[in-house]
């Protein structure tokens, strides 16, 4: 009975890269949202939304797991970062993905799909990093994936300045301008939470290696 009370629970592994795999789904989705003509949007937006959803129950999950499991197989601190900044990544991209459809945005701007083409490469490192976690002798992959990310949100970053910029110079539309404004800052605000999963697991690494 103590054995099996001291044991670990691997099932937190799982789960975060169950994660991975939805928000991946999700920003994949965002893709075709933004490639698709605007009157097919809806149904692109209610799958996101319903990854989101899946997403939350996921979260959820764990939660309640972190409230049972008495040995955890990492810091009970690292497990609730990481799977609430994972929630929060795909939040953000839910967020966009509804002002989209709720707005009525016409064509995509080119920036945009670039700044979503951003988040995609970033989101598909950070299932990498999580599904990884679990073996974490391979501590050199997990922080050089980890570097990527803040990378490529620098690159984001810089996509939203140079965007920024452009619109209040040419956008003659006010409400267009706030529109596509809050857009680009939610894409941006993804990356900024996949640098934060990227964050948690260098922690982590560095902590148990």
């Amino acid at each position: 009975m103590l054995r099996k009370l001291l044991q670990r629970d691997t099932t937190f592994f799982e789960l975060f890269s169950e994660m991975g795999d939805r928000i991946v789904e999700a920003s994949q989705e965002f893709v075709r949202l933004l490639e698709a003509k605007p009157e097919d949007r809806d149904g692109f937006g209610q799958k996101i939304k319903q990854l989101e959803h899946d997403a939350d129950a996921i979260t959820h999950k764990t939660m309640t797991m972190l409230h049972k499991t008495f040995i955890t197989p990492i810091d009970r601190e690292d497990i609730h970062s990481l799977i609430k900044r994972l929630d929060d990544v795909m939040d953000f991209l839910d967020a966009a993905a509804q002002r989209i459809v709720l707005y009525q945005i016409g064509e995509t701007p080119a920036t945009m799909l670039e700044l979503a083409n951003i988040n995609v490469q970033a989101i598909e490192l950070v299932r990498k990093v999580v599904t990884a976690l679990s073996d974490l002798k391979n501590s050199e992959g997990l922080l050089a994936a980890s570097v990527e990310i803040n990378r490529l949100e620098n690159d984001a970053d810089r996509v939203l300045r140079t965007v920024t910029a452009e619109l209040f110079a040419d956008e003659p539309d006010v409400r267009t301008l706030i529109k596509l404004k809050e857009i680009y800052e939610l894409l941006e605000t993804v990356s900024d939470r996949c640098e934060d999963v990227a964050n948690v697991i260098e922690s982590i690494v560095l902590e148990y290696s």
